[in-house]
């Protein structure tokens, strides 16, 4: 691939991140925050290289050395999604390297990349407080986003599941079964969801099945079954350094039930057995992403105790 130059300079560079880079993306990273985020980036390349149409990981050139870099990943699919985007994970500018256009023509090439996969918009999060962070994505372009992240702690009260109940709800747990989801169930939970969303995101699935088995980060997917019949299903991830991160945080990208067991306490028992093996693992927290105006979604997970959390989303329309 030819490189993209960001200035007349031809010492100013843009070029896929390599393998080899890996330890300078690492310095940069640590220089800038002052944290080691080693695991995070080594993982996001090996995924790069795995599958090249769901990631993107750029490189600022200057004088033959990495002076900066991009992380992003392609998403299509999640809650309340009806558009593919591309999520901006990690950005970095040597300290020696900032103000010399590096940051903006990362930021082109992964526009036009994203672009050339049907992307509408590139999101990220930040906190709110991070005068830094916002200050230098609105300079980048960005707009306050109309998606909203909750949160809330993985360790459960003994009599937070009753808490949680529907009205009318049937909270008896003999009959649900929960077990870890494998490669074969894939078909089982893509038809499931398109029975509750009305969709097909078959390809969201696939790629989450395969990012599992690529074991990029800690995968905790489930399918819970009553009487032998799906009945629903959650797919979380632990990751360390996604949007800055630097302690261990779950993410919970999806979970569903069959409207038929709706009335069973299905979601909040997988929800108590995600939040059971999240506390195994040390994890403190757990989040997820929804649309603002997704007042069905928003009121499920409130009843499961979920929060607003000090991170706003930032987009950029492409």
């Amino acid at each position: 691939m030819p490189n993209t130059q960001t200035q007349s300079n031809v010492d100013h560079a843009i070029r896929p991140l390599t393998p080899s880079d890996l330890e300078r993306v690492v310095e940069i990273d640590r220089d800038n925050t002052g944290h080691a985020r080693r695991g995070f980036f080594e993982n996001r390349l090996t995924a790069s290289l795995n599958e090249p149409n769901a990631f993107i990981s750029l490189a600022y050139i200057e004088h033959d050395r990495v002076e900066g870099f991009v992380l992003a990943h392609m998403l299509d699919g999640e809650f309340g999604g009806s558009r593919p985007a591309t999520i901006l994970d990690a950005i970095g500018i040597a300290q020696s390297a900032r103000g010399h256009g590096g940051a903006h023509g990362l930021l082109r090439e992964l526009q036009a990349k994203a672009r050339r996969r049907d992307a509408l918009e590139v999101r990220t999060q930040v906190v709110w407080s991070d005068q830094a962070m916002t200050h230098f994505f609105a300079g980048l372009g960005f707009r306050l986003g109309t998606r909203l992240v909750l949160e809330r702690d993985c360790a459960m009260l003994p009599d937070e599941t009753e808490a949680q109940a529907e009205p009318g709800e049937d909270l008896s747990r003999d009959r649900i079964a929960v077990r870890s989801m494998a490669v074969e169930d894939l078909h089982t939970v893509i038809g499931l969801d398109r029975r509750i969303t009305g969709r097909d995101r078959s390809t969201y699935y696939q790629r989450k099945m395969g990012e599992a088995l690529r074991k990029n980060g800690i995968r905790l997917s489930m399918l819970a079954e009553i009487d032998q019949t799906p009945a629903g299903f959650v797919m979380a991830r632990v990751d360390y350094g996604e949007f800055g991160q630097t302690e261990l945080e779950a993410v919970l990208d999806t979970i569903g039930v069959d409207a038929e067991f709706r009335t069973q306490g299905v979601g909040s028992f997988l929800l108590a057995q995600l939040l059971s093996h999240l506390a195994s693992l040390r994890v403190d927290r757990v989040r997820t992403v929804v649309n603002w105006n997704d007042v069905t979604l928003i009121g499920f997970f409130d009843r499961l105790g979920f929060r607003p959390t000090q991170n706003v989303v930032l987009a950029l329309d492409l």
